[in-house]
C-alpha cells in the first residue's frame, strides 16, 4: 500500500510530538524544546485550536508531518498559510513524502484563498533550501526572523502600560 497524506486526528498527537522532537534533534535545538504532548493536543484539537497538521503515513505508521496555521498579510489584505514545521523521517526521505506534504499545503492555501504560503528554513540547511527552491519557493534574502522570548518577553510585557497615559 502506498504512503498517504491525511489530516491529523487526535490519536496522531503522540506520533506528531515524537516527530517534532526528532526535528529538534536534527536541528540541534533540543535545548529549547520544552513542548509537551498535552500542549500539542490542545493546540491541535482543544477548544481554540491554534495549529493544524497533516501526517504522512506509510504501512500504518506516521513517518512525517507538517504543522501549519494561518497568518495575515495587511499588504495583500488576505490571510496566508504559514508552515511552522515539516519533517519526514530520514528513512523516508527521497520517497516523495516531503513534496506531497508541501503540495497538499499549497492546495489548501489555494482552496482557502490565501495570498501566500510561507515558512522559514535554517541558513545551514542547504539540502532543504535546494529542495524548496526546486519546488518553486523563493528564499527571501532581505528578511530576518525577530523573536522575543523568556525573560526579555516578560520585561517587554511588564512595560506594556508604561508608555500609555
Amino acid at each position: 500500500m502506498p504512503a498517504t497524506i491525511r489530516t491529523a486526528a487526535p490519536a496522531d498527537t503522540g506520533a506528531i510530538f515524537a516527530l517534532t522532537y526528532e526535528l529538534a534533534e536534527f536541528e540541534n535545538l533540543t535545548h529549547v524544546f520544552v513542548a509537551t504532548e498535552e500542549g500539542l493536543l490542545d493546540a491541535l484539537f482543544g477548544a481554540r485550536p491554534s495549529i493544524e497538521a497533516l501526517v504522512a503515513e506509510d504501512a500504518g505508521r506516521i513517518v512525517g508531518c507538517a504543522l501549519f496555521f494561518h497568518n495575515y498579510s495587511s499588504f495583500a489584505g488576505k490571510r496566508g498559510l504559514y508552515l511552522e514545521d515539516i519533517y519526514v523521517q530520514p528513512s523516508q526521505r527521497g520517497s516523495g513524502l516531503g513534496t506531497a506534504l508541501l503540495r497538499r499545503l499549497a492546495a489548501l492555501a489555494v482552496e482557502r484563498q490565501c495570498a501566500r504560503f510561507e515558512w522559514t528554513v535554517l541558513d545551514w540547511n542547504k539540502p532543504a533550501i535546494d529542495f524548496y527552491q526546486k519546488l518553486g519557493a523563493t528564499v527571501l534574502p532581505d528578511w530576518r526572523v525577530v523573536r522575543v522570548t523568556g525573560e526579555a518577553l516578560g520585561q517587554l510585557a511588564a512595560s506594556a502600560d508604561a508608555d500609555v497615559d
